[in-house]
Formats: structure tokens, sequence, C-alpha cells
């Protein structure tokens, strides 16, 4: 079996300087075609407005690639705290939110303590003009209790500016969650929402070129005509599906040591992946 190191040698002899399609959230190969622009739009207009965000949209789809791009090009006075992990409790939740914030583990994680310390911390960060903004990923799983910590502490306000913004990402079954009755005064908080969707043909054409083109080197391994159309067909527009299909797509042209992916190849691929 081939390993991760054996593999790169398969993709400097199709021209490439990495692996074009890798299923990680790489922010070096963030595609800005419309529909990712448009998310982040709102996700960068939701801070501006210092109000609650929501974002939404089904697997594979490039939510944590936003999140972590959104990460990268974050304004200087805006300080985030990224969560990842939402099955936590509340305590150790507002833990997270204090360490990224401050780099500093507190040195009391009782929930008491933390609900005493963590607003001392945003007011003095409001104070020294710093935007704190809470980002949620894979928010959907949150449990109701620690959704309603999160909006109580959204609730923070000074005068003029609330001391936190807080970015809900995650499947649509977030969406549902927030249609409880329990939750109207969040779900009535939500300023801005966005619905992320698969690319069209157009985009999924643009994503392919778009990331054979940041990988290669010399002359890579191009797609033989017609064959983006079928990638589109076969994903549906969802990039984790191109990125599987066209990946193991390559390797089908390294095995056969042809510079050209065929229809062929990428059905054999969808055979595999896309059962």
């Amino acid at each position: 079996m081939m390993t991760a190191l054996d593999l790169n040698p398969c993709y400097q002899e199709l021209g490439f300087s990495e692996p074009p399609f890798r299923i990680t959230p790489d922010t070096d190969f963030f595609f800005p075609g419309p529909r990712h622009l448009e998310a982040l739009q709102h996700l960068r207009f939701g801070i501006a407005s210092g109000g609650l965000t929501m974002l939404t949209g089904e697997v594979g789809l490039g939510k944590t690639l936003l999140c972590r791009y959104l990460l990268r090009q974050a304004p200087p006075g805006v300080r985030f705290a990224y969560l990842i992990n939402p099955d936590q409790s509340y305590a150790d939740l507002l833990t997270s939110i204090y360490e990224d914030l401050t780099g500093i583990v507190p040195t009391d994680c009782s929930l008491g303590a933390l609900q005493r310390e963590l607003p001392k911390l945003l007011l003095r960060l409001a104070e020294e003009g710093e935007q704190v903004v809470v980002l949620v990923d894979e928010a959907h799983r949150l449990s109701g209790k620690v959704l309603e910590g999160l909006r109580l502490l959204s609730n923070l306000d000074t005068e003029k500016n609330k001391l936190m913004c807080l970015l809900l990402v995650g499947q649509p079954e977030l969406e549902q969650k927030l249609k409880a009755r329990a939750f109207r005064p969040l779900r009535q908080r939500i300023s801005v929402r966005y619905r992320l969707q698969p690319f069209g043909y157009r985009e999924t054409r643009d994503y392919l070129l778009h990331r054979l083109a940041k990988a290669s080197q010399g002359k890579p391994c191009g797609l033989q005509y017609g064959v983006p159309w079928f990638i589109y067909v076969l994903s549906q527009g969802v990039p984790r599906r191109i990125n599987q299909l066209c990946d193991r797509a390559l390797l089908g042209a390294f095995a056969q040591k042809q510079s050209v992916v065929s229809h062929l190849m990428v059905w054999k691929a969808s055979q595999e992946f896309l059962k």
C-alpha cells in the first residue's frame, strides 16, 4: 500500500508540485468562486454588524475551508475564538473561548469562575479597541444548553456595541434545531443568514482549472474534453466529491502512464467513492 510520502513522486511525474485535490481544507487552494465569495461577504457583514450570523450547508461544500480562510484574512482589530469541537460542556466551551482570546488557560475553569471572568475579558478587549468574534464550526452539534449560553454571552454590550459577535456555521440541521420554540430568542437574534449551495457547471470547471493551476509545475496532467462536465454530473457540484473523484482519477492516469485524465478514469473513480 502506498503511503503519503510514496504518493508525492506520483504527482510530480504528473506535473504537480503537490496533490491538487486534497480533501483537507487547505486555504492556499481557496477557490474564489461566486458562491464562496458570497458566503464570505455574508460572514464579513455579520462581523461588521456585530450581531449573530448563521451559515449553513450540506456536508462537503467547503464550510470549514471558509472558516479557516476567514481567520486567515482577519483584519486588524478583530480577535477570533475558533471553536471546532462543539461536543463539549458549556464550561469547556467558555474555557476554549478564553484560551483562544488570551493564549492562556484560565486558572479556574469552573463554570462560575468563567462566567465572571469572560465578561470582564470581553469588556477589557472592547476598551482596547478589539472586536471579539466567536466562530463555531459544526454548530449543528451544539447542545441546547450551550446554544442558550452562547446567546446570553452574545447579549453582553456597551452603550454602543456588542462585546462579542457570534458566527454559527453548520449543516442544515442547525436551521431545523433553531426552529424549536425553546430557541426562539436565539433565532430572532440572527441578523445575517446564508445557505451555501453546490457549484454549478461553470463553477465546477473553474474550480478544477484553479486547483490544477495552483499545484502545477511544468506541464501538468490535463483533462480530456468533456471531462469537467462529467465530473460535475457525478459530483453534483460538491467540492469534496470533486476532490475525491479527481484525486483518484489522477492516480489512475499515473498508473496507466497517461498525461490526460479520461472519462473512463473518472468513471472508475466514481465507482470507488460515490457508491
